[in-house]
């Protein structure tokens, strides 16, 4: 019985922390919403020829410094990073901690439901 009890009491303590944690299963990101604050990026990260930042179009899974038409920093370029949820958030909140030395001239996203809708909507941006 006692075991059975522990059991419980573990069980429920994941189930609350998955509901309290900001990328818990309870939270659904939101492509649509990412988009609309991706908008904010898109003034430097451009499909245009001279625009400040690489395209992130496709960025989703890619390689860091990987475009052959952006001339990355040496930072970006040393960085060897691929694009995935955990380094996409970390660089998403804050450039220069996940890459030290990068040129982008961004403090970073600090709302979890703002990084975790920007980078679903990432993730379709093809």
């Amino acid at each position: 019985m006692r075991k059975a009890i522990m059991a419980f009491g573990v069980a429920w303590l994941a189930a609350i922390a998955a509901l309290a944690s900001p990328s818990g299963a309870a939270q659904t990101a939101d492509a649509a919403h990412g988009q609309q604050v991706f908008a904010t990026c898109a003034a430097c990260h451009s499909e245009k020829p001279d625009a400040i930042g690489p395209s992130l179009r496709g960025v989703y899974g890619r390689k860091s410094g990987s475009l052959e038409d952006f001339r990355y920093s040496n930072a970006m370029m040393r960085a060897n990073l691929t694009w995935n949820e955990d380094n996409l958030r970390a660089y998403i909140k804050d450039p220069q901690a996940k890459v030290p030395g990068n040129r982008m001239p961004f403090g970073g996203l600090q709302g979890e439901k703002d990084v975790d809708d920007v980078i679903a909507y990432l993730k379709t941006y093809r």
